[in-house]
């Protein structure tokens, strides 16, 4: 299933002029397992979460960089949702707005999220500090694609998907 929507994914960046650094690697479903496959790469690598809002159930992609913690509450309060409002949304709905299944989640798949109903929260931390390149999966947990900072930006923007910038220090 994946390999269809990473071609997609990759055609979709080739027609922006985006070049990638891509590293073919076993499928991973957590940061631990992924970051011996990328220790050699010169950049900053994205974990992603994938989350509902339990009120006004809204749907947020998270990408921080992997070494932060995430506090659920804290970003909760943070985005105006009040504390204990964010939980992990099923793969089911993951699945459906962003095409890609548990542990594939990914800030490059708003490409798929075609109607805007999922915000995007990304860690300043990706696109400060002068990374060369910022790493998430390309629609798949079997490799980790690379693009600088500001191709990020402008990819996230083509896609309708203006990120709301964290600190997650």
């Amino acid at each position: 299933m994946s390999e269809p929507l990473r071609s997609e994914l990759e055609n979709f960046l080739d027609s922006m002029n985006i070049r990638t650094s891509c590293v073919e690697h076993p499928p991973v479903f957590t940061v631990e397992e992924m970051m011996p496959h990328l220790q050699d790469v010169s950049g900053v690598v994205a974990k992603n979460l994938f989350l509902k809002d339990k009120k006004k159930k809204g749907l947020w992609l998270v990408s921080a960089r992997h070494d932060r913690q995430v506090n659920l509450n804290e970003l909760a309060k943070k985005l105006g949702l009040g504390s204990g409002n964010l939980r992990f949304a099923d793969e089911a709905i993951m699945l459906e707005k962003l095409k890609v299944g548990q542990g594939c989640a990914t800030a490059l798949s708003v490409l798929f999220d075609k109607d805007q109903s999922v915000k995007l929260v990304l860690d300043q931390g990706l696109l400060e500090g002068g990374h060369t390149m910022v790493f998430f999966h390309p629609m798949t947990n079997s490799a980790s694609m690379g693009l600088t900072p500001d191709d990020l930006l402008r990819f996230l923007r083509e896609t309708g998907h203006e990120p709301i910038l964290q600190s997650f220090e």
